[in-house]
């Protein structure tokens, strides 16, 4: 059985633990820093980088051992057996991160490990050097409180690269928090969702492929599929059940919208939907806040409205948090769940939230506020987050 970990931001461990757990991964253990360890075979990596909706990376754990000098560093990765994962001609570059160690260079730990994965290969290859001209494999050193783990990055680029998304508002939110954000609400897929300042439409395109039950991933490669020591045929499989998942949902009916006063960001928004194939699935209007009312059966309203720190402008934050209080009233029974750093938001937006959660943009520490009125509430039993294998 192989240990991976798949790592996340602060604020959404315990979503990526959730997940891993519902597509059968043995083992899950939701790390106080960093995301999740899990357990499964080559498959299950395949089915974690394909399906994890708010992690960033998954990695295969090949390594872990304590090292306080570059001696017993140099000892323990050259007892890795690389021929089980390296082939003579793997090109292999190194990363490394220090935290809290006694060794706290990355650079000088990179040409350790470097020259002890080296010596290892030769000695069991033979020859003098290593041409790297073959398939890459990424290899991370990470040093914590002395306690080292060495990894093979199975992802490549972060899983926040989707595919879909090639253009860029002003401010734009990265795809998994995006989906944090949705499966944090208590909207259900089969209900009405809205977004009244969608910008570029990334909340809208996650939510709708958590309805769809489309794995995030689907339409792009990883790092893992090209490592010379894998069955591809084996991960192709995993990305056919995938896709099958999806063509089973795809037909269904969702009721996902958004508007943004902005056309520019509205016809970004446009391009992003076609490129993530949901041309005709996600309606759209150029609206200013202030003219939006919701009607029908009631549903969730999520936003990432501009808040201060994001856009250089507090005052503009404040006037859109009263507009969300407004249109909160203007659409009884409706939930509203509204992400921002803005310390006044609750104040400005006339009440307090029922819940809140708290998420980091980039470097800034936002609070998810929640309110919601007791008939949208979240049923984890439920609620369809996608992936289940």
């Amino acid at each position: 059985m192989m240990k991976w970990i798949a790592s996340a931001a602060f604020g959404m461990e315990g979503l990526t633990g959730k997940d891993l757990k519902r597509l059968g991964a043995e083992n899950v253990n939701v790390l106080n820093v960093g995301g999740a360890s899990f357990e499964g075979n080559m498959e299950m990596g395949m089915k974690a980088n394909l399906w994890l909706r708010c992690a960033d990376h998954v990695s295969l754990v090949v390594g872990e051992f304590e090292a306080r000098s570059y001696e017993e560093l140099f000892d323990g990765i050259r007892a890795i057996e690389w021929e089980d994962h390296l082939d003579y001609d793997t090109a292999f570059p190194i990363r490394a991160h220090c935290v809290k160690s006694t060794l706290m260079s990355p650079s000088d730990c990179q040409k350790i490990a470097k020259k002890a994965i080296a010596d290892s290969l030769k000695a069991e290859y033979g020859g003098d050097w290593l041409p790297e001209t073959g398939a890459l494999v990424q290899i991370d050193v990470s040093i914590r409180d002395d306690k080292v783990t060495v990894t093979l990055d199975a992802s490549g680029e972060p899983l926040s690269k989707r595919g879909y998304r090639t253009w860029n508002g002003e401010a734009p939110l990265r795809e998994t928090l995006a989906a944090a954000l949705v499966l944090s609400s208590g909207w259900h897929p089969w209900q009405p969702l809205y977004d009244p300042c969608c910008g570029t439409g990334t909340l809208l395109i996650e939510a709708a492929f958590i309805a769809l039950n489309r794995a995030p991933g689907l339409r792009r490669s990883f790092a893992m599929e090209k490592w010379p020591f894998v069955d591809k045929d084996a991960l192709e499989k995993v990305r056919r059940e995938a896709q099958s998942k999806y063509d089973e949902c795809a037909g269904r009916p969702i009721h996902i919208a958004g508007s943004d006063i902005d056309p520019e960001a509205i016809e970004l928004a446009s391009r992003h939907i076609r490129q993530a194939g949901l041309s005709g699935r996600i309606d759209l209007y150029v609206k200013d806040m202030r003219e939006v009312t919701l009607k029908g059966e009631p549903g969730a309203i999520i936003a990432n409205p501009p808040y201060g720190e994001r856009i250089g402008d507090r005052r503009v934050a404040h006037a859109v948090a009263k507009q969300l209080g407004e249109l909160s009233k203007r659409c009884p029974g409706w939930n509203m769940y509204a992400f921002s750093a803005d310390m006044g938001f609750e104040r400005e937006f006339g009440r307090r939230a029922s819940r809140r959660r708290r998420f980091y943009n980039g470097k800034i520490e936002c609070e998810y506020h929640m309110f919601e009125n007791g008939s949208l509430q979240k049923n984890s039993q439920t609620h369809t987050r996608g992936g289940k294998a």
